[in-house]
């Protein structure tokens, strides 16, 4: 199979991306990020790792049955249960692909498996071919590549190969790898592997060192011809490579990359605030491609170059990433098609009128506060209606504070806990701490505060102020967000919608902690 005639994007924000700590995602937000990665056009969506959970299964099957232009991948170790699961869970997809992996490296097999290396090259050929009885499409991964030697690189992929595997991916696990060396290995099994034209091979890097980009395009320059990364580089620990600048740095310079992607760059930046919104990890202002400040400029010196000749300090048009003004601005005088069309536009759609309607009415409440409603507002309503859909066990119903100079803040607040309405009140430090405090001495909820994020949505004064409270409990670890003009009650819609995550349990597997 000689496709090498683009690069395949593989997009894992759904799988690798919700092993950040918090950034679990539910069905339904699995499955709109999923139709907005395919309306970008990415190759590939690894839609999440189905043995891990029923969650996670019915999330891959969902996804399976509703995206028909990209290929939905579940992932599998290299364990019967595992590529079974996997299976069930992507068979209504109209293209599939299993992906299962086995780690190759010294202290890998060592310590975590506990297996002789023949002994893996046993484990991964029997998963290759069982995966193949199930699907046409599948691949293997060498975990912890970039600390495997390379002899058995060579050994374990040709036998994949030869079992089925029409993909190969070499992940640097760990991020540990360095773009020189990289590179020079993804030239080397290209070389030594007798049947390495058989198959199309893949990276996978972690940001460890901050090199999961650089890894990536210098093992595309050495042969790759799949690269494996998320929206806004979410991933565990460091993250991943960033999907927006693998797609960019490589279209943008063509002159060494003899090839590109079929991403439709356009949808970029709605892809990156989906991703932002939904599991409350902002974007830093100074981040690449998608950062607020990615086409800003300050100085006088840029400022007047760009007047002249945009070329002169803009190597990519902010258009051709998602970056636009809307011809169509939405106010308080806009009525539901104008609303409608935008959320469209914007890849969010509502399962029903009644979700809408919902969304409508909080849209105009918006709309008597702020005097333009912009695109970030919006993915935010969305969110926000659709969490209010899901039940919790606790809800905001109303709030006071009052912070006055000298007087030791204080929060008021009704809420509803198991459908019965409780007022509770609190001293804190300031008033979200009051707030907070108000909050516990009703739940009581025996969860540490590990984050407190404050970002504004939108520019100027009556923005709307996006919050992000992250809490753990048992080791247990869960993303609360809420948003709103008054940076107090976004505050505790975020804490709340925490604390009903936290509250609904469900245990999720880990995919490389269980024995092989």
């Amino acid at each position: 199979m000689a496709a090498n005639d683009h690069l395949v994007i593989f997009d894992t924000t759904l799988r690798d991306g919700e092993q950040s700590p918090g950034a679990t995602m539910n069905k339904a937000e699995k499955l709109r990020i999923a139709k907005v990665l395919e309306k970008l056009r990415v190759d590939v969506i690894e839609a999440g790792f189905a043995i891990a959970s029923q969650g996670d299964f019915e999330a891959v099957k969902a996804i399976a049955e509703n995206i028909r232009e990209s290929t939905v991948c579940s992932l599998a170790r290299a364990l019967d249960k595992d590529i079974d699961r996997a299976a069930e869970a992507i068979r209504p997809a109209e293209r599939s692909r299993i992906h299962t992996f086995i780690a190759t490296s010294p202290i890998h097999m060592k310590h975590k498996l506990q297996m002789e290396p023949d002994e893996v090259i046993a484990q991964a050929v029997r998963a290759v071919k069982r995966a193949r009885s199930h699907v046409d499409d599948v691949e293997f991964s060498c975990e912890d590549a970039g600390r495997s030697e390379l002899d058995f690189l060579c050994r374990i992929i040709e036998a994949a190969i030869d079992a089925g595997a029409n993909t190969i991916n070499i992940p640097d696990t760990v991020g540990y790898a360095i773009p020189e060396q990289f590179g020079e290995t993804i030239h080397q099994l290209l070389n030594r592997i007798p049947n390495a034209d058989k198959a199309i091979f893949s990276v996978h890097c972690h940001n460890d060192l901050g090199l999961a980009v650089a890894n990536s395009l210098a093992a595309v320059s050495n042969g790759a011809r799949q690269v494996e990364c998320t929206i806004n580089g979410l991933g565990e620990r460091a993250g991943n490579a960033s999907l927006e600048e693998i797609v960019m740095a490589v279209r943008t310079r063509q002159d060494l990359f003899n090839i590109d992607t079929r991403v439709d760059s356009r949808h970029i930046v709605p892809a990156s605030r989906l991703v932002s919104t939904i599991t409350g990890f902002p974007v830093q202002p100074n981040k690449a491609i998608v950062g607020a400040n990615a086409f800003a400029h300050e100085s006088g010196i840029h400022q007047d170059g760009v007047l002249k000749h945009r070329e002169t300090y803009e190597i990519m048009q902010a258009q051709d990433v998602g970056w636009h003004t809307n011809s169509l601005v939405l106010g308080k005088h806009s009525g539901r098609n104008a609303f409608r069309t935008r959320l469209l536009e914007l890849g969010i759609q509502f399962d029903t009128e009644g979700e809408l309607n919902e969304a409508f009415t909080r849209f105009k409440a918006l709309a008597d506060l702020k005097h333009e409603i912009f695109d970030e507002d919006l993915q935010a309503i969305a969110s926000d209606t659709r969490q209010k859909d899901e039940e919790g066990r606790f809800e905001l119903v109303c709030m006071q504070v009052c912070s006055e100079t000298g007087v030791v803040p204080r929060a008021t607040l009704t809420l509803l806990m198991d459908g019965k309405e409780h007022k509770v009140e609190a001293e804190g430090s300031g008033p979200v701490d009051a707030t907070f405090k108000a909050i516990e001495s009703l739940v009581d909820s025996g969860c540490n505060l590990q984050l407190y994020s404050v970002n504004n949505i939108t520019s100027g004064t009556d923005a709307q102020g996006e919050v992000t409270v992250r809490l753990e409990r048992g080791g247990r670890i869960v993303n609360g967000v809420g948003a709103d003009t008054d940076i107090i009650i976004a505050s505790a819609k975020a804490y709340i919608e925490a604390l009903n995550l936290i509250s609904r349990g469900g245990i999720r597997q880990h995919p490389q902690v269980a024995d092989v």
